[in-house]
């Protein structure tokens, strides 16, 4: 992904480093923290808190639900301590359920171009693997978003990422109140994405 697109003052990283492509929990992916504005740093896609196991904690932390982060223990710390980042990323995936199965769709935007998404990070000081750094996805209620109320299966809440306007990163990562970063965790425009099946061909 041309992370140098994306209109935040950050050094672009060279392809080779991160490996850009579709991430999954506990892989490792680039993301921007607050607390290094200037660099862009590979982060396992989980947040793992510093009491974590790696291993376990990743494939369950990649969403933060915003109704409850600052109280779950593998969330407060970050909330709290307003460590707030940027996820650069060019699409994401979710379950469409509309033909009777559940189908891999793709969404981004509809000029083409990176975006970013709300996130919260971690660092565990005494790791010197991938989970040094992690960071996890804000997600809010879309049970009636235009979009993202098509998603995940019948009878489920309906959830979505935080899209974060381009005027908006620098007030999300400098927000130092919980009331100033909430302003932000809103349901993006249906109108500025598009979305269409994108089915995981397996060998």
């Amino acid at each position: 992904m041309a992370l140098e697109r994306l209109p935040v003052a950050a050094n672009p990283l060279e392809p080779p480093r991160f490996g850009y492509g579709e991430t999954f929990p506990g892989g490792v992916a680039p993301f921007l923290a607050n607390g290094l504005p200037s660099d862009w740093l590979p982060g396992m896609f989980g947040l793992v808190p510093h009491w974590g196991d790696p291993a376990r904690f990743a494939r369950m932390t990649y969403n933060a639900r915003t109704e409850t982060v600052a109280d779950k223990p593998s969330f407060r710390n970050a909330w709290r301590r307003r460590q707030f980042a940027l996820i650069p990323v060019e699409s994401f995936y979710e379950p469409c359920y509309e033909t009777g199965k559940a189908v891999r769709w793709r969404i981004e935007r509809a000029d083409g171009q990176p975006f970013a998404l709300a996130g919260i990070w971690e660092r565990r000081m005494a790791d010197e693997g991938p989970a040094h750094w992690s960071f996890a996805m804000l997600t809010v209620n879309a049970d009636d978003h235009p979009l993202m109320r098509r998603f995940h299966k019948p009878g489920d809440e309906k959830r979505s990422v935080v899209v974060l306007e381009p005027g908006d990163f620098k007030a999300w990562l400098t927000a130092r109140t919980e009331a100033e970063a909430r302003t932000l965790l809103q349901s993006f425009d249906a109108d500025a994405m598009v979305a269409e099946a994108d089915p995981r061909h397996r060998p």
